[in-house]
C-alpha cells in the first residue's frame, strides 16, 4: 500500500546540515576521520547551573502540563531581558514559550499567510523560512544578500520586492549563513518600509548574544514597529542549549493569543521541566555566555585568516554568530561539488552556499562551533583540497 500525501507536503523543504551529517556519520563508521563543520551547534555543554535547574525541576515535580504560553516567571524573566536588552517596553503577556524556535516561524506564517500571499526572506538564509512560507501556501520572494553588500539587504531593492500582496518580511541580524548585521541606516529604512506598508517583520535576534562588534539593536526599537514585530529569540545558542528545544517569540498582542492557540492544538505546552532551565538561564550567572563569545571570536579569527590564506579562496570577517561563509569561485567547482568533495575525499563536513538559497552560489557555510585544533585540521584540509584540485 502506498499512502497518498497532501500535496502541501511537497511544498516542505528541510534542513541541509542534518542530512551532510548523516552522511558525515555514515563516513566516520566506515572509519574516516571527519572534521565537523556543518552543523549550527556550540560544542560546549550547557552550563552546569543550567543542567542543575533542569534536574532539580524534574526531582521537584515539574513533571505535569503547564501553560500553553509558556511558565509565567519565565515569560516575565524573558520581557525583563529583552526589554533590558533591546530597550523596549514589552509585556509578558506578548510573549509564548515554545519547544526551539522553528515553531515560532512555522506557526506565525500559518497564523498569516494563505495562498495569494507574499512573505520576502533573506536569500542566502536559514533554509526553513523558505520552506514555511511555501508550506503556508504563500509565495516566497528572496530578497538577495551580497557579499559586497556585507551580506546586508539592499534596502532600495527591498521597497521594489514588496507588493499590495507582501504580509510578511523576515530580517535576521547576525545572520545565518552570513555572519552579517544589519546597521541601524538598514533598520530605519527597513522600519520605514513596514509602517507604509502595513508589513509583520520577523526579526529573528537568535543569534544578538553572538555579537563581535558594536551593540544588537532590535527593529522593534523604531518608530511604529513594536506593534508590527515578531521578535524570534531562545536558549540554544546563547548558553549551549540546543538539545533542550527551547525558544520563545514576541508577539504583538493580538497575534500573541493566536499562537497559543496554535501551541494548544499542537504541543499543549513546551516542557515544563526545561523551561525552569530556561529561568536559572536567565537570571543566573551570565558569565559562561561571555567566555563562549569570546571563544568564538578566537575560531572567527582563525579560520577566516586560514581560509584567506588559501588560494582561490575569499571570506569576509562576519559580525557576528558563529559561521563564516567564503567564497570559493576560485576553485573552479560549484558550491555542492566542492562541498561534495570536501566531505568525500578529505574528512571536512561543510555546506553549500545554495543549501541557503540560490545566491549562495559560490559559497560554502562552515560552522566554527568546534575546537582550534579541528578548525586547524580542517583548514589544513581545505587547502590541500585547492591545491590538488589546481594539480
Amino acid at each position: 500500500m502506498s499512502v497518498r500525501l497532501a500535496s502541501r507536503m511537497g511544498r516542505l523543504g528541510t534542513e541541509t546540515a542534518f542530512e551532510v551529517l548523516v552522511r558525515a556519520r555514515a563516513l566516520e563508521a566506515q572509519g574516516k576521520d571527519v572534521v565537523h563543520l556543518e552543523v549550527g551547534e556550540p560544542d560546549f555543554d550547557t552550563p552546569e547551573n543550567i543542567i542543575d535547574a533542569g534536574v532539580d525541576a524534574l526531582r521537584s515535580g515539574w513533571t505535569h502540563y503547564g501553560p500553553a504560553a509558556g511558565d509565567a516567571n519565565l515569560r516575565e524573566a524573558i520581557v525583563n531581558y529583552i526589554n533590558g536588552s533591546r530597550g523596549t517596553s514589552f509585556s509578558a503577556d506578548q510573549v509564548v514559550v515554545t519547544p526551539g524556535g522553528k515553531p515560532v516561524m512555522f506557526f506565525l506564517m500559518l497564523a498569516l499567510l494563505e495562498k495569494g500571499d507574499e512573505a520576502i526572506f533573506p536569500d542566502p538564509g536559514f533554509p526553513i523560512y523558505q520552506s514555511m512560507i511555501d508550506f503556508s501556501g504563500a509565495k516566497a520572494v528572496p530578497i538577495p544578500l551580497r557579499e559586497e553588500n556585507g551580506f546586508r539587504l539592499d534596502v532600495e531593492e527591498l521597497e521594489t520586492l514588496v507588493t499590495d500582496r507582501t504580509r510578511l518580511l523576515i530580517i535576521n541580524s547576525p545572520a545565518n549563513p552570513t555572519g552579517g548585521v544589519l546597521e541601524r541606516s538598514d533598520l530605519e529604512a527597513i522600519a520605514r518600509i513596514a509602517v507604509e506598508h502595513d508589513l509583520i517583520v520577523m526579526s529573528d535576534e537568535i543569534y544578538a548574544e553572538l555579537l563581535y562588534e558594536g551593540e544588537h539593536v532590535s527593529i522593534a526599537t523604531y518608530p511604529g514597529m513594536a506593534e508590527r514585530t515578531v521578535i524570534l529569540d531562545g536558549f540554544s545558542k546563547t548558553y549551549a542549549m540546543t538539545g533542550w528545544r527551547l525558544g520563545y517569540g514576541i508577539f504583538p498582542q493580538d497575534l500573541a493569543a493566536s499562537i497559543s492557540k496554535l501551541m494548544v492544538n499542537s504541543v499543549s505546552c513546551t516542557s515544563v521541566a526545561v523551561q525552569q532551565a530556561g529561568l536559572e538561564a536567565l537570571t543566573g550567572p551570565q558569565e559562561k555566555v561571555a567566555e563562549f563569545r569570546e571563544a568564538f571570536r578566537k575560531r572567527r579569527d582563525l579560520i577566516v585568516n586560514g581560509l584567506n590564506a588559501i588560494p582561490g579562496i575569499s571570506c569576509i570577517l562576519p559580525k557576528g554568530a558563529f559561521y563564516a561563509f567564503p567564497n570559493i569561485t576560485g576553485t573552479g567547482r560549484t558550491s555542492r561539488e566542492f562541498a561534495d568533495l570536501l566531505l568525500q575525499e578529505y574528512g571536512v563536513a561543510a555546506l553549500a552556499g545554495t543549501s541557503f538559497g540560490a545566491a549562495g552560489e559560490g559559497y560554502l557555510r562552515l560552522s566554527y562551533a568546534n575546537s582550534e585544533e579541528n578548525l586547524t585540521k580542517a583548514l589544513d584540509r581545505i587547502g590541500q583540497a585547492v591545491k590538488d584540485l589546481k594539480g
